[in-house]
């Protein structure tokens, strides 16, 4: 397995996994997320893959074959009233395909993220996950991640 920065060739693999993701989620919480759509549009996507302030990073096989990615966000409040101006890495996704789990590529692809915000001067790498993937959640957690905020909700239609 490699670890690389994305590109347009894996956009097939990557579309097949916010595929899953969505899946995931829709199934988790159908009040907020759609079904059978994903994420990104093509168009977006492709856009996405050239950004360096949003870095893509894929894990593939010896064939190329997409197994897993992560979608990253630099983020940084300079000048904020309150925020410290800390450089922060946020994972905004990051999934393995459903076929490929349990050989440790996700905890490859957060261990690669890691080094890369190391490198990048990041004070911190952070990440959301929804309560209703209790095994991202799981998986986080053994990673070592622990809670910096809560979001809450209380829905008012029934």
């Amino acid at each position: 397995m490699k670890i690389r920065r994305a590109n347009e060739k894996d956009m097939e693999g990557i579309n097949c996994l916010l595929c899953q993701v969505l899946a995931v989620h829709h199934e988790g919480r159908p009040d907020l997320f759609q079904k059978d759509t994903k994420k990104y549009t093509d168009e977006e996507l492709r856009a996405l893959l050239g950004k360096d302030k949003r870095p893509v990073f894929v894990a593939v096989d010896e064939k190329e074959q997409v197994m897993g990615y992560a979608f990253c966000i630099f983020q940084q409040h300079i000048g904020d009233n309150i925020l410290t101006d800390i450089r922060t890495l946020y994972i905004d996704d990051l999934c393995v395909d459903e076929h490929c789990r349990g050989q440790q590529i996700g905890r490859s692809l957060y261990d690669f993220v890691l080094d890369f915000a190391k490198k990048q001067h990041c004070y911190n790498v952070t990440l959301n996950v929804w309560a209703c993937n209790e095994g991202a959640l799981r998986f986080y957690e053994r990673c070592g991640l622990v809670p910096q905020k809560i979001g809450m909700e209380t829905i008012l239609t029934g």
